[in-house]
């Protein structure tokens, strides 16, 4: 566990925590001096001769020049009281820190993860399920804070814990070591019993929330189907079982949570109870002397018996959100893509040297050869599976061929020039996301807001003088482009993909979901619109493609150049 949590914060982060774990033992000593103040008090209140006969009273007693026995002790009330208030100033103080730490990593992780979801590679990514990955940012990261949290918490608390019992040792190590025996066999046979319970109550949780994630995301994502088959039973039923199981696991885990603290409390003083019955029966004529003993000794227990709980409970919650923590430094450590600045000219031609891509040891296609030359027009046809959309990806840099090399003019593409060659790109896809928002926001998509050039780009998308009916650039699309026909939708992803100023269009079946009519319009205008670009074509209907300089198919992992005749 320290080597993940070591791997996972910063160095900066790490002395953070040196820092607190020094405040937590300063603390500590603050509570020791806290609870040893008491016996003192209560022997000088009941017993004025002590001043005298305790060499540092009478020392305190002469350095502050009181006049009698009686000052002396309101005095030290006074002063106790005062050291009451620090102490639950400073206590508060630490428990500030402490959060202040803890959930302000909650941003920190949050951020990192969602960087290296961005980075890793797109062939990663699609293997990847989604619900995954928005569960571990949203739930997963503020597990791991709440985990690293106890941690601390548990850490201060164990110093508190050993500096008393090293005072109660000094000042009776009979007692001390007999109530220690007590407790610790009992504490080692609850932690041992209930962290089996919390730990397989965590996996729980993690396994139930989990589906429960992927429900939420197959339901809303295909809710025109689940409205048309009017019988969502078993959709709810799936979903109630996996919310009963998320909930029966919390339940659980804080019920476990409470049994060290009641039976500890209730052992603790009960063994109290019985020292003092022990002390009455051998001497009922001398029990005041053993007053200020006893005192510390409640006072010590008051104050332990609330530490060594919550030991117990941050050690539950720290195995109770354990698997959070293996997720989140699983993810942290994703292979991410070291992508260069270098940047890559396309003047001439793009040229595919004895390429091959497979999936899952399963070759897509091999020994491609392929010459693209700037501003032609090129599709690629085949039947469903053939691999066409992969060979597309190869070329605009998604996914990595095998073995092979893919070259712009004289330049070979790498890791190093790759984001420059990506930024060519403008990709329309057949399935077109739209985000709950403005038309405006999703052409910019979270580049850099020209009104100007998001103006012009839906103006060669055919789809301006529309959107003047409506509210211009604030029209609101609805969560996934609802409010939005497929050819409006298409014709704002086209806007999307132009405001990158591309060199490069990618049409990826971006038009087989829409009728026959509005596809011929919206083809006629991209080609227009691609008079001067490269334009590349996944292409499912041949009325699409009639345009195109060249042709080829992709049959059973070999390229072939058609011509229009023998379509």
């Amino acid at each position: 566990m320290f080597n993940k949590l070591k791997s996972i914060l910063s160095s900066h982060d790490q002395h953070y925590i040196y820092g607190l774990l020094l405040l937590s033992f300063v603390v500590s000593m603050v509570e020791l001096v806290g609870i040893s103040a008491i016996a003192p008090f209560i022997a000088i209140a009941s017993d004025f001769s002590l001043i005298e006969s305790k060499p540092y009273f009478a020392f305190a007693y002469q350095m502050l020049h009181l006049n009698s026995p009686y000052e002396f002790v309101i005095c030290f009330g006074i002063t106790l009281l005062f050291f009451y208030l620090f102490r639950s100033l400073i206590n508060l103080f630490y428990q500030y820190l402490l959060a202040r730490f803890t959930f302000g990593r909650y941003h920190l992780i949050v951020e990192r993860l969602f960087r290296n979801y961005l980075g890793i590679n797109y062939e990663d990514f699609i293997a990847k399920n989604t619900s995954h990955l928005t569960k571990t940012i949203t739930t997963e990261a503020h597990n791991f804070t709440i985990l690293l949290a106890a941690f601390l918490f548990m850490t201060s608390e164990i110093f508190v814990v050993l500096l008393i019992y090293g005072t109660l040792l000094f000042v009776d190590f009979k007692i001390t070591l007999g109530l220690t025996l007590v407790l610790a066999i009992l504490g080692f046979l609850l932690a041992r019993g209930i962290a089996i319970k919390i730990k397989k109550q965590g996996k729980e949780k993690e396994s139930h929330q989990k589906a429960f994630f992927e429900t939420l995301s197959s339901s809303f994502g295909n809710y025109k189907i689940i409205k048309l088959q009017s019988d969502s039973t078993s959709i709810w039923n799936n979903f109630s079982d996996y919310l009963s199981g998320y909930s029966l696991a919390n339940i659980k885990n804080q019920t476990f949570f409470h049994i060290p603290r009641l039976i500890l409390e209730a052992v603790g003083f009960c063994l109290m109870i019985l020292v003092v019955l022990i002390l009455f029966i051998q001497n009922p004529e001398n029990v005041t002397s053993y007053l200020p003993l006893l005192s510390m000794y409640v006072l010590a227990l008051y104050r332990l018996l609330p530490s060594i709980n919550r030991i117990l409970d941050s050690y539950n919650r720290i195995l109770f959100n354990f698997r959070s923590l293996e997720i989140i430094y699983q993810d942290l450590n994703l292979q991410v893509q070291d992508l260069g600045e270098e940047k890559l000219d396309f003047n001439e031609q793009i040229r595919l040297e004895n390429l091959l891509f497979s999936y899952q040891q399963k070759n897509v296609f091999q020994q491609i050869n392929l010459t693209i030359c700037k501003g032609e027009k090129v599709a690629f046809i085949g039947e469903s599976g053939s691999g066409k959309s992969t060979l597309v990806d190869c070329i605009i840099g998604l996914l990595h061929p095998k073995s092979g090399t893919i070259w712009v003019d004289n330049a070979k593409i790498n890791n190093s020039n790759l984001k420059s060659w990506r930024a060519k790109v403008g990709y329309i896809p057949q399935s077109v996301y739209l985000f709950a928002g403005s038309v405006a926001d999703n052409v910019a998509f979270g580049r850099e807001f020209d009104e100007e050039k998001i103006v012009a780009c839906l103006k060669s998308a055919k789809i301006y003088e529309f959107l003047q009916t409506k509210e211009g650039l604030q029209t609101q699309v609805g969560d996934g482009g609802i409010a939005l026909s497929g050819g409006q939708k298409q014709r704002i992803a086209i806007a999307r993909a132009l405001y990158g100023n591309p060199e490069i269009l990618v049409l990826d079946e971006a038009t087989s979901a829409l009728d026959s009519e509005v596809e011929a319009k919206i083809m006629e205008e991209i080609y227009k619109i691609a008079k001067d670009k490269t334009l590349l074509i996944v292409a499912h209907r041949l009325s699409t493609i009639t345009h195109c300089d060249c042709i080829y198919r992709l049959r059973n992992g070999n390229l072939q150049r058609v011509c229009s005749a023998e379509l």
